[in-house]
């Protein structure tokens, strides 16, 4: 086994009871989880028992998740597994870069809070929605995009796996257009139009409410979903065009396997990222943490390896 990487769940990952088997049995988690609902009463109350239509919020969703994920990369550092190199998937660069220290981990859920605050009003103010088209190249879904107005490819997530954002309106008709080019659709559990052109009012939003935050350059490599390159010293510049920019997680998933890369464990919840990587990079181990029972398994695997 070579080189570790710890990937961080996006939204759309998240369930109700996530991180609650961390903050059981981590002390640590427990005082950020605590220190978390201190700043956001109410987060821990929606991260264990919160129905899918509450997790399913925006402003909901991106604090629960961000602890979620952080838990499970604490849990695991506790238990001796130690990444050389960190990426989250759109929401997940958060924790991704709070682990790696750029900033602290509650200082990071504070990001989550206002991140997820301002994704959400600007779902609000559009009837928009995301869609993963399957079964299609890449260019053959931008092309049925540049046919409409208000349709954007966004998530580039695996080989025949591109997401597109857009008005409601106008996605029942690119369905149409999938149909007949034999592709397949299917609906993303998010609540708007996510690293799209919708977004560029709460890009600029956040990038104001960072001028006031310290951050510095990741301790460990940090990939960037905007560039697909590790991070610089340009975290906040990079962290404001992440919310309207494309997430380019194939092509990261390829850098760092050309970097030497060949273990990822997904922590968080779920295990889509675990599959979108053996889609990009089949060779390489990939694992997901969504519980604390499956960290410690995991850790005593990779010992013995």
């Amino acid at each position: 086994m070579g080189k570790i990487a710890f990937v961080f769940s996006g939204q759309g990952a998240q369930f109700a009871g996530m991180g609650k088997s961390f903050y059981e049995k981590s002390k640590t988690v427990k005082e950020l989880f605590n220190s978390a609902e201190a700043y956001r009463a109410g987060t821990l109350a929606q991260c264990f028992e919160g129905d899918a239509d509450t997790l399913k919020r925006t402003q909901n969703t991106q604090p629960c998740l961000y602890l979620a994920d952080i838990a499970a990369a604490i849990s695991l550092d506790e238990l001796g597994i130690k990444p050389e190199a960190v990426a989250g998937f759109s929401l997940g660069e958060l924790p991704a870069l709070a682990f790696a220290g750029a900033f602290s981990h509650l200082e990071g859920f504070k990001l989550a809070c206002k991140r997820g605050e301002i994704m959400g009003e600007a779902n609000e103010k559009v009837p928009a929605a995301m869609m993963a088209v399957l079964k299609l190249e890449n260019e053959t879904v931008e092309q049925l995009c540049k046919k409409y107005k208000n349709i954007f490819p966004v998530n580039y997530n695996s080989p025949g796996q591109l997401v597109v954002a857009g008005l409601k309106e106008e996605l029942e008709l690119f369905k149409q257009d999938v149909n007949e080019a034999k592709g397949k659709c299917m609906a993303l559990p998010v609540g708007g139009a996510f690293h799209s052109p919708f977004m560029d009012e709460a890009s600029r939003r956040f990038g104001e409410f960072l001028k006031d935050v310290k951050v510095v350059k990741p301790l460990i490599t940090a990939y960037s979903n905007a560039t697909a390159k590790p991070y610089g010293d340009d975290v906040k510049a990079l962290l404001e065009r992440q919310i309207n920019s494309p997430v380019r997680w194939d092509t990261i998933i390829s850098d760092m396997v050309g970097a030497g890369f060949d273990t990822f464990i997904e922590t968080g919840a779920g295990n889509t990222l675990q599959k979108l990587i053996k889609r990009i990079a089949p060779e390489v181990n990939a694992y997901s943490v969504d519980n604390y029972e499956s960290a410690v398994s995991l850790a005593k695997e990779i010992r013995n390896a």
